[in-house]
């Protein structure tokens, strides 16, 4: 592993708390869209946001996928967070990718160990415009409308799937720059 030349957060405790806390404000307001990651320099296409998801959720306990599309950012991955890489993506706790892959590929967990399920952190085109979903379930007082450019001509029957499988399946974390959103497995969303 080369030594990256960029920096991870300029103060790191700080920050990952930071971060950290934002991902579980995000988690608890499905669809919210919080500013994450300004200020951040993350090597190749990794977005800020998706850069400090990275740093403030991965650490040497857990494993990770990326997709090909950010391979310049493996070794500064690994440098700061300690992060081992999984063979697959069906062998990974968080998975990075760009374009959401088969539910089949991923670590879904089980009945009696839902935890053991994927945080999939996927890159989009943006957040907030777009393809309009309205989501509905724990985290929201009523529903809700989230907009977003570039989850896929097949996300609604994704994410049906997905949250069929409940308490099983994955956690979804979508990126845009400087922007995340989150679609927790217990979450239900529909076209609109």
């Amino acid at each position: 592993m080369m030594v990256p030349d960029l920096p991870g957060f300029a103060e790191p405790v700080a920050d990952a708390q930071e971060a950290f806390r934002a991902v579980l404000d995000a988690m608890a307001h499905p669809g919210r869209i919080l500013r994450l990651g300004a200020g951040l320099t993350a090597p190749g296409s990794l977005a800020p946001a998706m850069a400090a998801a990275l740093l403030s959720l991965v650490d040497a306990d857990t494993s990770l996928w990326l997709d090909p599309a950010f391979a310049q950012a493996r070794d500064w991955v690994a440098f700061h967070t300690g992060a081992r890489a999984a063979d697959a993506m069906a062998a990974a706790d968080f998975v990075v990718v760009t374009a959401l892959p088969a539910l089949s590929a991923l670590a879904l967990g089980t009945d009696e160990a839902p935890e053991l399920g994927a945080t999939v952190i996927l890159g989009a085109a943006a957040l907030g415009e777009g393809t309009r979903y309205r989501l509905s379930g724990p985290g929201l007082a009523a529903p809700t409308v989230f907009a977003a450019r570039g989850l896929g001509d097949g996300f609604v029957r994704f994410w049906h799937d997905n949250h069929a499988l409940f308490p099983r399946g994955i956690d979804l974390l979508i990126c845009a720059g400087t922007h995340l959103a989150a679609l927790p497995r217990s979450v239900t969303v529909e076209a609109l």
